[in-house]
């Protein structure tokens, strides 16, 4: 195993002073273009990475950045934080992740926790039980760098990286009903949560601009966003034994997705011939299914990649920030047998 070489390292083999490559490796105006492409190609070619004690010793921080989510084990959190990984360790910060299991008490122990750390910043995705973003905002005052990204606190001023959630919805619905599902149910997660008010804006837009009605008993709230599957299969029961039972489903999270899927299984719904669907999820199995799932697609990676550089921005600022701004992604429907009609003639 090889040792990781340092600034001393790259100095002697490049016959430069140690604060040259120094400053050349922070991209100072001081060092002659020529002198950089040196030391970065060279630093590059020798797997240069900076040491985060020594530089927390000099700049009188932790470089060390904390992440605040739900769930490591939801397929989209566990590929944003892959993204926040590949942006945070190649600018020398390392990442201390906390889960909140979607709880507003969990939460705020974990913040309290991470902070009494030192950590430099906080990048944050809320628990669908957060009403009060109190604790966020104490820390935003006192001046320390949190960005939200996915599941927003819409009241502090802050960067936000979020994706097109109303066009993902409004495209998953509209295409069901041009499928021929024409009463179609929405499951979702809290009603607070700022996911589930955009994407429950563009399942309602989709339905009336298709000359359907909305109708209030179609949509379900499951509080705890699918964690617990006996939310997620009461609200599927309850639909089911509606006068008029819904022909499709938009699912409208990662997690009330696949515990819907489960609870078609254990009622013993065929999918699409009892019941079609098209849901919000990054898993890498939809396609293994079968039958295999429509699915709207987040760009996670990228969502925690922009989310850490914005965040990194703000601690790394010579001066305070005040302006912020909400960068949105776009999303990606793709279309399999769970939602196609054509599907149901298959034995």
């Amino acid at each position: 195993m090889y040792e990781a070489i340092t600034i001393k390292d790259i100095a002697k083999a490049l016959s430069l002073s140690t604060s040259t490559v120094s400053r050349a490796l922070r991209g100072s105006y001081e060092i002659s273009p020529e002198t950089k492409k040196l030391v970065l190609e060279y630093a590059e070619k020798f797997n240069y990475r900076p040491n985060p004690i020594a530089l927390s010793l000099k700049e009188r921080r932790s470089r060390s950045i904390g992440v605040v989510v739900t769930e490591i084990a939801n397929n989209f959190f566990s590929q944003a934080i892959n993204g926040i990984e590949s942006i945070a360790y190649n600018r020398g910060y390392h990442v201390i992740i906390s889960q909140s299991h979607e709880s507003y008490e969990r939460e705020i122990v974990n913040v309290q926790h991470l902070s009494s750390r030192s950590v430099d910043g906080l990048l944050v995705s809320l628990s669908t039980e957060t009403v009060n973003t109190d604790h966020f905002k104490n820390l935003h005052e006192k001046g320390l760098p949190i960005v939200f990204f996915d599941r927003i606190a819409e009241g502090i001023d802050t960067h936000k990286v979020i994706v097109d959630n109303y066009k993902g919805a409004y495209e998953a619905t509209d295409n069901l009903i041009k499928s021929g599902f024409k009463k179609i149910a929405h499951l979702t997660s809290s009603s607070h949560l700022s996911i589930t008010k955009e994407r429950l804006a563009g399942y309602k837009d989709a339905l009336l601009k298709n000359n359907l009605p909305v109708d209030e008993a179609y949509i379900k709230y499951c509080n705890h966003g699918g964690m617990i599957t006996a939310e997620v299969e009461d609200a599927v029961k309850e639909l089911m034994n509606l006068k008029q039972k819904p022909d499709a489903i938009f699912a409208a999270s990662d997690r009330v997705t696949i515990s819907c899927l489960s609870t078609f299984k254990t009622l013993g719904l065929s999918v699409p011939n009892d019941i079609a669907i098209i849901g919000f999820t990054n898993s890498g199995l939809i396609e293994l299914l079968n039958p295999s799932l429509s699915a709207v697609k987040q760009p996670a990676f990228e969502m925690g990649q922009m989310a850490t550089e914005l965040l990194i921005q703000l601690i790394e600022s010579k001066r305070p920030v005040t302006q912020f701004e909400t960068r949105v992604l776009q999303t990606e429907l793709t279309i399999r047998e769970s939602s196609t009609k054509t599907a149901k003639k298959k034995k």
